[in-house]
């Protein structure tokens, strides 16, 4: 072996040894750019329309996989996995577990080059070339980027679903810098779906570049202006019919509340009435801040639960534990304690840990809950039905207690009165509320099933109604 042949594989064996080692760094460091952790910073990044700085990070992977030396190599780390292949006639891979690809070569001995970025759609906004700011539209795939040295005109992607419940508008769309003012967007020329079918979304493209897949988190546009009008009447109702509780509680107050019991159970209703009230005022009315909002809504929500809970600790109190006695302002700080302490903590906790990585709201038209990204919106629906749960299991201990003609023995007619009143408004409230509330479990998992829809924002909608009906016009000395 010559010195001259020596200090080539030398001088080799060190650039490869440099450029892999640029490579790592490269990946490690884009890997923390591009992380869950960063998705609220790159929100804001995309929200100004002066920045390009996603497309531009975009742009330079590229540039960075267009350099890479001419021979097979793979590199795979938390976020992105590199590959480079010498290909022949046809190169087909399973790139990770989300992305498959086939490419048709029309020449011998190039090289492809792919990236897979597993969290990518934290950084590219989901805009196409027709809409600025699409609310409704999400990036469903893992994002691909390929640079080939040859040509093909045959190039076929199936992508796994992020969201497999996502079944509206499937797009198979590449990124196209030169849209928005080079801010870019997402482009489905030369692009066509193939299928959806088992949680995966095939495509068919003629050019390399780099591709995901949009989808649409929203009901279809069919019935989008039916469910609008079903939820504004509906509120409208429901606001009507608490003031119309309030009203009523308010006239007849002195005369329904002239013992613990009663008194009790009044305080419950009329904090049941005004949750609900400020919670669809706030849902009705359009508040450029929709942080705030959220907040709010899924503060008065929670209360409206919680006192419910109250009324059938109430109930529990009044007719098992008979022989303990608790005074007025002891029940009432409690109730109070319970009813709107409660709430804030679990409202305070969920905007504190949600809020920062940008998953606190759900980013579409109305402002509530993220369920895609951070599931904030278990902040809600767990305590709402864990007290549905509850207020069932209180029921069940009750009406036993009832079957063995225990219930009231020791109690005066007055509040035995008044524990029946609770029991049936618990027993009709409950199982509407947790038919409402897991409808609404219905609408996470399938948000494009139109029939749970429409039923769901008919319940939801006629919640206040629902109060008005059997909290206070059920008790039949209210309306004597």
């Amino acid at each position: 072996m010559t010195l001259e042949y020596r200090k080539y594989l030398h001088l080799n064996v060190k650039f490869k040894t440099e450029i892999y080692g640029y490579v790592f760094f490269k990946h490690k460091t884009s890997g923390n750019c591009i992380s869950d952790d960063a998705s609220g910073a790159w929100r804001n990044l995309n929200d100004n329309t002066n920045q390009n700085t996603s497309s531009s990070l975009l742009r330079s992977l590229e540039t960075f996989a267009s350099v890479l030396p001419a021979e097979s190599f793979n590199m795979t780390t938390k976020n992105i996995q590199l590959n480079i292949t010498m290909v022949n006639t046809s190169f087909n891979a399973f790139l990770n577990s989300s992305v498959q690809m086939n490419i048709k070569a029309n020449s011998t001995g190039n090289i492809i080059t792919t990236m897979t970025f597993s969290t990518l759609q934290n950084v590219l906004p989901p805009r196409n070339a027709r809409n600025d700011s699409l609310n409704d539209t999400t990036i469903n795939g893992k994002v691909v980027l390929v640079k080939f040295t040859g040509w093909t005109d045959s190039v076929s992607l199936t992508f796994s679903k992020l969201e497999h419940n996502l079944t509206v508008n499937p797009q198979c769309v590449f990124w196209n810098f030169s849209f928005f003012d080079n801010r870019g967007a997402w482009d489905n020329e030369g692009c066509s779906f193939k299928s959806d079918m088992n949680g995966k979304v095939s495509c068919f493209c003629n050019h390399l570049t780099s591709f995901s897949i949009l989808m649409s988190t929203s009901i279809p546009e069919s019935i989008a202006y039916a469910l609008d009008l079903i939820t504004y009447i509906g509120v409208g109702i429901s606001m009507g019919s608490l003031v119309v509780c309030l009203i009523i509680e308010a006239c007849v107050w002195k005369a329904m509340t002239r013992n613990n019991t009663a008194y009790m159970r009044h305080v419950s209703i009329v904090n049941i009435a005004v949750s609900l009230l400020i919670a669809d005022i706030w849902f009705i009315i359009d508040v450029p801040a929709c942080t705030a909002a959220t907040f709010f809504i899924h503060f008065f929500y929670l209360a409206l639960f919680f006192w419910m809970l109250i009324s059938g600790l109430l109930l529990f109190y009044r007719t098992i534990l008979v022989f303990s006695h608790l005074s007025k302002s002891t029940m009432l700080a409690i109730g109070f304690s319970v009813g709107y302490g409660a709430p804030l903590i679990i409202a305070v906790v969920t905007i504190a840990s949600t809020a920062g990585s940008g998953g606190y709201i759900n980013g579409n038209k109305a402002c509530w809950l993220n369920w895609s990204k951070t599931k904030a919106l278990l902040a809600f629906v767990i305590p709402a039905l864990a007290i549905v749960f509850i207020n069932f299991l209180i029921l069940i201990v009750v009406l036993y207690k009832m079957l063995r003609r225990g219930m009231g023995d020791s109690l005066q007619q007055n509040d035995r009165n008044a524990a029946v009143i609770i029991a049936r408004c618990l027993a009709i409230l409950t199982p509407l509320f947790g038919l409402t509330w897991g409808l609404g479990v219905g609408t996470m998992f399938n948000p494009t099933n139109e029939g749970i829809q429409i039923v769901f924002a008919l319940f939801n909608s006629l919640q206040g109604f629902f109060i008005l009906m059997f909290g206070t016009l059920l008790d039949g000395k209210v309306c004597v």
